[in-house]
């Protein structure tokens, strides 16, 4: 029998070393529902990978940025005034395009019966 299920929103994290150029890599994936009041963010810098399409990358101000991300994430609230926004404040303001290094897809909607186990499936599938 299944579980209820419940609608979600995810967007796939991507480096883009040269914003000009518009190669990425993606690196993580960031997943939100509502109805489980979750919001959580899983990633993987690969150093060897980044530094293929860009050797110009510096591996720790990446680490830097997808620190913030989590953080702002997370809601701690030391990572400064959009951290302490509402969960959805928070992924709305996370997955706003942007021209940056980091940047987020468009958001991509399903249904799940557990938030935390499909943030798995999605990384696996679209990072690993």
């Amino acid at each position: 029998m299944q579980g209820k299920v419940h609608l979600y929103e995810y967007a796939v994290i991507r480096i883009v070393p040269l914003v000009e150029r518009e190669e990425f890599m993606n690196v993580g994936v960031v997943l939100y529902c509502a109805d489980k009041k979750y919001l959580d963010v899983l990633y993987h810098l690969d150093a060897g990978r980044l530094l293929k399409l860009s050797d110009q990358l510096d591996m720790a101000d990446l680490q830097c940025y997808m620190d913030a991300f989590t953080n702002i994430c997370h809601g701690n609230k030391d990572a400064g005034p959009v951290a302490r926004l509402t969960v959805p404040e928070r992924f709305r303001w996370l997955t706003a395009t942007r021209s940056t290094v980091v940047q987020t897809s468009k958001v991509h909607p399903g249904f799940c019966e557990d938030p935390a186990v499909t943030l798995n499936e999605l990384f696996t599938q679209l990072v690993l």
